[in-house]
């Protein structure tokens, strides 16, 4: 047990493994003498990295605050093999959808401000007319729930004012992304609380799965780039997602235009060479 419990919101963070009435060390009795020592780094709190915006909705006019990223502040980590963006101390998945809290117009960032006229009389008519308004969280930063929910009104969204294949794949993709993370991070030490797990399981697969079909209906009839990705990315991602669910034809076709690509960068194709090994001992188990 951690005795020290809840003093992470005064950004003191002592483990359970620090002895209450451990005896003085050499290094202590040294720093009474006044030698120096090294103090542990503190970890940075979530929050540090998040900054309030003010924005203008694109359908009601309303000007409201969100949560965005202060992008310099990020250090970038090596990806999951599907892609999913990976940051030191913060998950930036989750600040990454603007939401108006008076008309229920909710789209990630780089499409908010991209809405017709036509598009949104669509929102207004099919969102606004039934959204309720809502009072956004005192909390300062987003809990995975909150995040989900968010994502999914933007999924409707999306829906409703007619979007792009690729795009809702990719608000789909994200979400299983989030849902990934969260079941993660659930326990699992009661019937309940595996029951929970398995039902957050299937529903990161439910929604990997409409992400899959979508990237797949939307390489067939869009240009690129694609929700800001080039080609041999979006190649790369629909073969891994191919390569999940055991459809090792699509991975391989695809697969194969990210290793001939001139456009596609080094990294991009020593990652489609592990997939490759991957698939190739899939096959060789059947």
């Amino acid at each position: 047990m951690n005795l020290f419990s809840g003093l992470e919101k005064f950004g003191l963070n002592p483990t359970e493994s620090m002895n209450l009435f451990e005896e003085e060390t050499k290094e202590t009795a040294k720093k009474a003498e006044g030698e120096k020592v090294e103090t542990a780094e503190k970890t940075p709190s979530e929050e540090e990295f998040i900054l309030e915006k003010s924005v203008r909705c694109k359908v009601c006019d309303t000007v409201f605050k969100t949560k965005m990223i202060k992008n310099g502040r990020v250090k970038r980590l090596e990806p999951d093999k599907d892609l999913r963006p990976r940051f030191q101390y913060i998950d930036t998945l989750k600040y990454d959808i603007t939401s108006c809290p008076s008309c229920g117009y909710t789209a990630m960032n780089r499409y908010f401000d991209q809405l017709s006229s036509a598009q949104a009389k669509l929102i207004r008519e099919n969102i606004s007319a039934q959204f309720r308004k809502r009072q956004e969280a005192d909390a300062p930063v987003y809990s995975y729930e909150e995040a989900i929910d968010r994502y999914k009104l933007a999924l409707v969204n999306t829906m409703v004012k007619k979007g792009k294949d690729s795009e809702k794949a990719y608000t789909c993709l994200k979400i299983a992304w989030l849902l990934r993370e969260k079941g993660e991070n659930m326990p699992e030490s009661t019937p309940e609380e595996k029951q929970l797990k398995a039902e957050c399981k299937k529903e990161e697969e439910a929604f990997y799965q409409q992400a899959f079909e979508g990237f797949m209906k939307a390489t067939a009839k869009e240009m690129y780039p694609m929700c800001g990705m080039e080609q041999s990315t979006v190649d790369y991602l629909i073969s891994y997602m191919a390569y999940h669910f055991g459809k090792y034809e699509i991975a391989s076709k695809f697969l194969a235009s990210v290793l001939t690509s001139a456009a596609a960068s080094r990294r991009m194709k020593d990652m489609a060479l592990e997939l490759k090994e991957l698939i190739i001992a899939q096959l060789r188990k059947k």
